[in-house]
């Protein structure tokens, strides 16, 4: 079931690398990436499949939107000339079938290393705790990478605001989402916040034990605001508030990752109490990095639709 997976996102990448039309296109990169969750799905990683969808349909709305202030419909709707469309899949078609040949002629087809795997699926519940094993590689075995991945989500929020022409932090005023108007729409999101709320939470609480975690778990907190938003149009939350929130949030989080994993505390804590240690530990990362997810997401977003299309 692996390799037609494979298939299908490979196809569905010739037709991104072909097509010219933003909008077409944005649809396609949602695609592309729901496919891509699926495979993670039948490779045994649903925490990486469950991230892989969440963001590939909070990114699909959120394009689609921001383009539409650059992008006016009769502008998407201008034909494109055939043979720049043919020139494009012709070039896309070649890559492919290079990519093919330079696969089977020069790369060797070993057996992958099953050491690092093994390592960390029969350790990590004695030297992390918990029970679900990519929470405890990307909180302990590979917290570097979990640090510089939430510097670059910190950089990007900072370089989105002080790069927007809106001087301000918060307008009085702004663009209303269309939602408004659609009573049953409306409706069907007010039922479903608080849904999304319940299972922001327990994403986070039980990141530890289960599939789920921070990340994810923040990408829903996120969705809960802008559901907020496009309910109600409101527009009183303080972005500069909100963006300084994430740098405080990453602060701590770099402070307990050096404090538990880098100084080795859990050496010192007594046996009797070290699962009750390695549990806070896990739940209080993962509240940390889904409180900074949220707060990132919610930024980018509400910057460019609430602030950026007045």
């Amino acid at each position: 079931m692996t390799y037609p997976i494979l298939i299908l996102a490979l196809v569905c990448a010739v037709i991104i690398i072909a097509e010219h039309r933003v909008y077409r296109m944005i649809i396609y990169f949602g695609i592309f990436s729901l496919i891509v969750s699926v495979g993670y799905l039948l490779l045994g990683a649903p925490d990486v499949a469950m991230a892989e969808a969440v963001t590939s349909a909070f990114s699909t709305i959120f394009f689609i939107v921001c383009v539409e202030r650059y992008y006016n419909s009769e502008r998407n709707t201008e034909s494109v000339n055939k043979k720049t469309k043919w020139f494009g899949w012709a070039i896309s078609l070649l890559l492919t079938a290079a990519g093919f040949v330079v696969y089977l002629l020069f790369i060797p087809q070993a057996e992958p290393a099953e050491f690092l795997k093994d390592l960390y699926l029969t350790r990590f519940m004695t030297d992390v705790g918990g029970e679900n094993s990519i929470t405890a590689i990307y909180l302990a075995y590979r917290v570097y990478d979990t640090l510089f991945e939430a510097l670059i989500l910190v950089i990007s929020v900072v370089a989105v605001v002080h790069l927007s022409y809106f001087v301000g932090s918060t307008p009085d005023k702004g663009r209303r989402s269309e939602i408004e108007r659609s009573g049953m729409t409306a409706f069907t999101m007010r039922l479903i916040c608080p849904v999304i709320f319940i299972f922001a939470i327990y994403l986070i609480a039980n990141g530890h034990i289960s599939a789920g975690g921070g990340f994810q778990g923040g990408l829903a907190v996120a969705t809960f605001f802008i559901c907020r938003y496009l309910i109600h149009g409101i527009y009183d939350l303080p972005v500069k508030v909100i963006v300084r929130l994430e740098e405080v949030i990453f602060i701590a989080i770099v402070a307990v990752a050096i404090f538990v994993v880098v100084l080795g505390i859990s050496a010192y804590i007594p046996d009797s109490i070290l699962p009750v240690y390695r549990v806070i530990y896990l739940i209080m990362m993962n509240i940390l990095i889904g409180l900074k997810v949220a707060c990132g997401f919610f930024v980018l977003f509400y910057r460019f639709i609430t602030i950026e299309r007045r």
